[in-house]
């Protein structure tokens, strides 16, 4: 318990309230310790190159390799005599004294540092995930919990349906323009992923006051609005938290979990707010909101620690520099942060997740086909109280048990996935933890043809002779789809681009959020002009085109790859 309570925001505030008496770190307790976090390497290269790699090493004797302890201090171990650099007390090489930096590099203190989340006891990788998962179902369950109440909104503001699901539909904009800012912020060393998650989260919470006692539908509209844009870090950054603990080869696993708490806030807010809807109206969805986000909020600040590597390394170097009073301890992070500019910042966020989007055709097809399977999901909230409202009846409470199919689905598909992975994927990995990501898309061929298959079930059995469990069986195939896309996809995404997934995940949620957001205002139309069974089939006979997009980048995406400025070239 004390291993997760500690590196919280909880015993943040109580060292900052006891001056640091409780909840010590290690070189804390023993001031002896922090020589183990000097990187003689790093240190070396620094001086030799400027940076804290090289890709030549000098063979003369003497050079210190991997993490060696430096005696004494900084200072003393590391100095320049004439032209040649010095490191516990071994002549490195000669070097341009104006590549030579001072600085010192800070770093682990050997593969098995126990403060490196990669290094973390499996019980506390899991209760992380779980929180991580459980974070982004209380966030994810407030776009679909709205959907509940929608007829009352209509009658209770005066407005049109479409009008009133542009409530929904602006929830889903602000969580997909929010990680333009939050994630480059998260990535940051001086910030990390917690303070980011938790303030968001405090807001989040706090904003539902304001939207539940809305007293027009103008302001009932822009709370929405602000309420998605402050809850969408969960969204953005929850696979980077999940990345964070996980190798490579594991990473596959954590996503997968974490997918379920991304699944499962969609699909249970209908049934969340539909019995309170139905008794209370539509204000009262957003107080089970504020609730299941607040008590969120409260397990958050006492459990879960931060997971970002380069925060952890920056806040050690600073406790280390105020301990040694050397100014010329850095880590890596720090050192890479130090040379980005303003612009360099506005080009990650603002311009670059843009240009990876449609300047790269394996970027754009994958973000489009997830795009329409996000869409997909969100029309549902439409039709989903035509088909079990209008033909068989159902009320508003019933109505929500519809969407346990999609629930179930993923369930059902999550231990297949996870064999295939564990059994055909992970052994392809190489002695560097590097797989080619060609290898991540064949469960993608089996959602490709889920997708159709789900929406023809759907469309052509939806008819008051048939009964109501039969369309419901349908959208089990849904979750097949989307599971063993998403997954793919992802994995592939950031096998594929790993200097700049953070970009390339960026895109892709705005361009999924887009289309998920558009996709509701014009579902009740359709499907009462269409009706249920060709309504359905226009958007199956679309997911049919989409089909070859997995085929061909496995056959043709090392290719595609060798082509591009920006993707990986050696595997």
């Amino acid at each position: 318990m004390k291993e997760l309570v500690h590196d919280t925001i909880f015993s943040h505030c109580l060292r900052f309230f006891t001056g640091g008496r409780v909840f010590k770190y290690p070189e804390e307790v023993d001031s002896s310790i922090w020589r183990k976090y000097m990187n003689a390497e790093k240190t070396s290269n620094i001086a030799l190159h400027g940076q804290t790699s090289s890709t030549e090493r000098a063979s003369e004797p003497g050079i210190s390799e991997g993490q060696d302890e430096l005696p004494d201090s900084p200072v003393s171990s590391a100095t320049e005599m004439g032209h040649d650099t010095v490191i516990n007390g071994d002549p490195i090489r000669r070097v341009d004294p104006e590549k030579a930096p001072d600085y010192y590099i800070v770093d682990w203190y050997g593969p098995n540092d126990p403060e490196n989340p990669r290094n973390w006891s499996r019980p506390k990788k899991f209760f992380v995930t779980f929180e991580i998962c459980f974070l982004t179902f209380s966030v994810y369950i407030g776009s679909a919990i709205y959907t509940a109440g929608l007829l009352d909104v209509v009658q209770h503001f005066a407005v049109s349906r479409v009008a009133a699901t542009l409530g929904l539909t602006l929830f889903v904009v602000g969580y997909g323009v929010g990680p333009m800012i939050w994630a480059p912020l998260s990535e940051m060393p001086q910030t990390g992923r917690n303070p980011i998650y938790i303030l968001t989260l405090l807001l989040f919470v706090v904003l539902q006051v304001p939207t539940a006692l809305a007293t027009n539908f103008g302001m009932l509209l822009a709370f929405r609005f602000i309420t998605g844009f402050v809850g969408s870090p969960s969204l953005a950054t929850g696979g980077a938290s999940i990345g964070d603990m996980y190798s490579p080869s594991k990473r596959t696993y954590g996503l997968a979990v974490w997918g379920i708490g991304a699944v499962c806030g969609p699909t249970l807010g209908p049934l969340v707010g539909g019995f309170a809807a139905q008794a209370k109206g539509w204000r009262w969805p957003i107080w089970e909101l504020m609730w299941l986000s607040g008590g969120t909020l409260v397990v958050l600040i006492f459990f879960l620690p931060e997971t970002s590597s380069a925060n952890i390394l920056y806040r050690r170097t600073r406790r280390l520099r105020k301990m040694t009073g050397n100014d010329q301890l850095v880590c890596e992070p720090e050192l890479a942060s130090m040379e980005m500019t303003g612009k360099d910042i506005v080009q990650m966020t603002l311009v670059r997740p843009f240009t990876l989007l449609f300047a790269e055709p394996i970027v754009l097809a994958l973000d489009l086909y997830i795009a329409l399977t996000y869409g997909l999901l969100y029309i549902w909230f439409e039709s989903f109280p035509v088909v079990f409202m209008g033909i068989y009846g159902f009320n508003l409470g019933l109505e929500g048990l519809a969407f346990l199919g999609i629930l179930i689905g993923v369930f059902v598909t999550l231990p297949p996935f996870i064999w295939y992975q564990h059994k055909y994927v992970e052994p392809k990995f190489n002695e560097n933890g590097e797989i080619k990501p060609e290898y991540r898309l064949p469960p993608s061929f089996v959602g490709a043809f889920a997708i159709p298959i789900c929406l023809f079930c759907f469309g052509w059995t939806s008819r008051s002779e048939i009964h109501w469990i039969v369309p419901i069986i349908g959208t089990v195939f849904f979750s097949v789809g989307a599971f063993c896309l998403f997954n793919s996809v992802m994995n592939y995404l950031s096998d594929a681009y790993p200097g700049h997934i953070a970009s390339v995940l960026a895109g892709n949620d705005l361009l999924r959020s887009a289309v998920g957001a558009g996709f509701p205002l014009f579902a009740s139309s359709m499907y009462e002009k269409l009706g249920v069974d060709w309504a359905s089939s226009t958007l199956a006979f679309i997911s049919v085109a989409f089909i070859p997009i997995p085929f061909v980048l496995y056959k043709y995406g090392e290719w595609l790859r060798h082509k591009s400025k920006h993707a990986r070239h050696d595997l």
